[in-house]
């Protein structure tokens, strides 16, 4: 499986990326070239296990790793989990949670300015409301966003339901579920 998408460069040219399911060579080069950054920039993903949900990815069905590639280099990740979580309303809806959302070092205005890509985070959200929708939960996505990241979500119009006291008091935010044009749209593209 392999998913042609679109991001900018720092120059707002458009370049063709791929999401793709996560390999043991994406894992290798997050760990031996992003982490070093990450460390050094004292950036908050820095420490996450990314070996360990490239592992459940492969051993439990709920789980899936992806990477999006440019030019066959990572430069985005995303581990999301498809079956047990539901959403928050009173309805309680089944979504697809993201589990982890994590950009390369260069592609972080707070690390790069310029950056060197731009909409990675975007484009792996959007993704995650793609596989919402091919598992028929209506493009229902839910995170819990990491303090220097809650901006973000926002001006993705994701739903601010507040910090969750079982997640450390992270901010739970939700993509809902797509009304009918919308679905409609994305059946078409």
């Amino acid at each position: 499986m392999s998913l042609p998408v679109q991001v900018l460069t720092s120059y707002d040219q458009v370049v063709t990326a791929q999401i793709v399911p996560m390999t043991q060579q994406h894992y290798d080069d997050a760990e031996m070239i992003w982490k070093p950054i990450l460390e050094a920039t004292g950036q908050p993903d820095a420490s996450w296990m990314w070996d360990y949900k490239f592992r459940q990815s492969r051993q439990e069905d709920r789980y899936e790793a992806y990477a999006l590639l440019v030019e066959d280099f990572p430069q985005g990740l995303m581990f999301i989990e498809t079956q047990w979580h539901r959403s928050c309303w009173p309805q309680r809806w089944p979504l697809v949670y993201v589990e982890a959302v994590s950009t390369a070092p260069w592609n972080r205005i707070e690390i790069e300015r310029p950056p060197w890509f731009k909409q990675v985070g975007r484009v792996l959200l959007l993704y995650a409301r793609q596989r919402s929708l091919e598992l028929g939960y209506s493009g229902r996505v839910g995170l819990h966003s990491l303090p220097g990241a809650e901006g973000f979500y926002r001006r993705l119009r994701m739903t601010d339901h507040g910090p969750d006291a079982e997640k450390e008091g992270l901010v739970y935010f939700e993509y809902n579920a797509l009304n009918q044009g919308a679905l409609d749209r994305v059946a078409r593209s």
